[in-house]
């Protein structure tokens, strides 16, 4: 595994950060790094600026988005929207903001091109797991919440901005791309406050704005099994990545690993990959296409990979195995 992690590093390197050599700024400044905790996760942001005020207030504005998102999108706080959906779109159309009909829309459209293996509505299975306690849905429950999950039944009235659920029972959950959405509004943030260089992070998702000043930024993939060590470092530059992991909430009960990334079409969850990272232009896109390999496994999901300009996959398969996408072959 050393020989083939020595030449995915290679390619990965020529892919994401070409002519990256002699790129050094001579302007002056210092690295400023701030975390908290966030949606659940560690989120944080590290940046270059000239000035320290300069910085401190980008860093307010990156932590101001990431719990205005969190207020928006939790389904763990009663007030806010998606609870609010969730409470009354079985009922009657629900408006939405702008933002939240064009996650919904996103979401709809990951779904149909996925052939449902990425779906928002696996919540109606997801509420019944509970990861630190250990209680996993027994047979009658999961059947009647798999009858309410089907991405075709959100009905989405985009001209109105409004959803309403077609099933009954129905729940969604923005899970599946909420962080890569937030760390892409924040990169965004930076850019308008003149930062070129910078990191924002929210658990195993990522977003690199320009290099580190002549360097790549380096984003390490997690080993799935061994805590503190990884598989692979990524050099970045301009570049999202997300990995997905069933290491991140789980329990096992008679040799079976139950975690917290579900497959929408049985409500379990799948055991042909142990993780799945992303590399994508922007986050929302690399971290659905994350949960979306993982349910699909290793060959379905490199095929669908290799297929899409632009996005490379490294897997960690079931075994330990470490395997990529064609776009970091040696050209």
């Amino acid at each position: 595994m050393l020989s083939a992690l020595s030449a995915l590093r290679s390619r990965l390197s020529a892919r994401a950060v070409p002519g990256l050599a002699g790129q050094r700024s001579a302007a002056s400044g210092a690295w400023h790094r701030r975390e908290e905790a966030i949606m659940g996760t560690a989120v944080s942001v590290e940046l270059w600026a000239d000035d320290a005020r300069r910085a401190g207030a980008a860093m307010d504005a990156v932590m101001a988005e990431m719990h205005r998102i969190d207020r928006t999108m939790s389904p763990h706080r009663a007030d806010s929207e998606l609870s609010r959906i969730n409470r009354e779109a079985g009922d009657r159309p629900v408006p939405l903001s702008a933002e939240m009909a064009e996650l919904v829309a996103r979401a709809i459209d990951f779904s149909r091109w996925s052939d449902g293996a990425f779906d928002i509505s696996y919540a109606s299975a997801g509420q019944h797991y509970d990861y630190r306690a250990g209680v996993a849905p027994d047979e009658t429950t999961l059947a009647q919440a798999r009858a309410a999950i089907g991405w075709q039944h959100l009905w989405l009235d985009r001209r109105a901005g409004t959803l309403r659920f077609g099933l009954p029972g129905m729940r969604i959950d923005l899970g599946g791309f909420a962080k890569g959405h937030a760390v892409d509004r924040c990169i965004a943030l930076l850019r308008q406050r003149g930062i070129g260089h910078a990191i924002v992070s929210a658990g195993g998702d990522s977003h690199v704005l320009g290099d580190r000043r002549g360097r790549p930024w380096m984003v390490a993939v997690r080993d799935p099994r061994r805590a503190g060590a990884s598989v692979a470092v990524l050099p970045l530059q301009d570049a999202a990545v997300s990995t997905s992991g069933d290491y991140e909430r789980y329990f096992e009960r008679a040799g079976v690993r139950h975690h917290h990334l579900l497959d929408p079409r049985t409500g379990r969850s799948p055991g042909g990959v142990r993780s799945v990272t992303i590399v994508a232009d922007d986050g929302l896109t690399a971290e659905a296409l994350s949960k979306t390999v993982f349910v699909l496994g290793r060959e379905r999901g490199l095929a669908l990979v290799n297929g899409l300009p632009g996005v490379d996959a490294v897997i960690v398969d079931a075994a330990g195995g470490l395997h990529h996408s064609a776009g970091l072959l040696p050209q």
